[in-house]
């Protein structure tokens, strides 16, 4: 899959495709629809197919500091969409020239001009250009005007409600794990490089694979039975995802002990798959409490994982 970021790089050898636009954020099940349809459709005009994403995410760009927590950060999302047979990845930094575009203009400009798009797919909510006065009777109107075609995605229902990001979200925040995974079409994963941490956990017994997340990954919150994929290996592990408050902390952190495995993974690219919901975050009077917790946490995964093979 070729990743093309910004539309300065387009080439035009880039030009003629099926092309979709959106966040993408998770790649859920609503999402897998429109990719479906982008996917059949560039093969049957014998075209590649075009996912066109924003970095940061729109909402990101006008409330930092209340934008959600991302399902998945960008190098995740690239990988889910390349599992989807996607061809070409068009990533647009969305700035304030490109938050002002009119409608019109976005068309010209990104469709006409940029891709040259013969199909274009959109969600049945998607809404663009200035002030999101842009929608799908517009770009009906478009394509018929300058020859694509434009299929609109129906809702995707799933036990009575809406397949989306924010239900994904909603779902993980509230811990409900199994309907979480029924809305991605997966368990819920956080991969990212290991780096070096504060090294608390070894010096209390219990190392860990420590991840920093970026601001806005992750919504959930507490300590987790996982399966670890490292290197096409998976191990039991448990994770505790949180600002790790009897330490004082601040950013948010994933740290992972893999059950039964000891080397260095620093560096290392870690995968962490939630399977279930243990506890909540809490503070500690101390590091010798926290010992004394963690130590029962770990038992409680053992226990966990040896009913679960039962």
């Amino acid at each position: 899959m070729e990743l093309i970021r910004g539309l300065h790089n387009l080439r035009d050898h880039h030009r003629g495709c099926v092309a979709t636009i959106g966040n993408f954020d998770g790649v859920h099940l609503g999402h897998q629809m429109i990719l479906s349809g982008v996917r059949e459709k560039a093969q049957q005009l014998g075209l590649p197919s075009v996912v066109i994403v924003f970095e940061p995410q729109p909402r990101e760009f006008f409330s930092p500091e209340s934008a959600p927590p991302r399902l998945t950060r960008f190098g995740e999302k690239l990988r889910l969409l390349e599992a989807e047979g996607v061809d070409r990845v068009l990533c647009l930094s969305f700035n304030e020239r490109l938050r002002s575009l009119s409608a019109e203009a976005f068309i010209d400009e990104l469709l006409l001009k940029g891709l040259d798009v013969k199909h274009f797919v959109v969600g049945d909510d998607f809404r663009f250009g200035c002030d999101r006065c842009g929608d799908y009777a517009l770009l009906k109107a478009a394509g018929e005007s300058h020859g694509f075609t434009v299929a609109d995605t129906p809702t995707l229902i799933l036990e009575d409600e809406r397949v989306s990001s924010s239900r994904v979200r909603e779902t993980l925040t509230a811990n409900n794990l199994s309907l979480a995974a029924r809305l991605l079409g997966r368990r819920y994963r956080v991969t990212g490089r290991v780096q070096h941490g504060q090294k608390v956990g070894r010096e209390l017994g219990f190392p860990t694979a420590n991840v920093r997340m970026h601001k806005y990954a992750c919504p959930m919150r507490g300590v987790y039975t996982v399966r670890a994929h490292l290197a096409g290996k998976a191990y039991n592990a448990i994770c505790n995802v949180g600002s790790r408050p009897t330490l004082n902390g601040v950013r948010p952190v994933l740290e992972v002990h893999l059950l039964d495995f000891s080397g260095q993974l620093y560096g290392e690219l870690l995968s962490v798959e939630f399977l279930h919901p243990m506890r909540s975050e809490q503070r500690f009077d101390g590091l010798d409490a926290l010992r004394e917790q963690i130590a029962k946490d770990i038992a409680a995964a053992r226990a966990w994982f040896a009913a679960a093979n039962t």
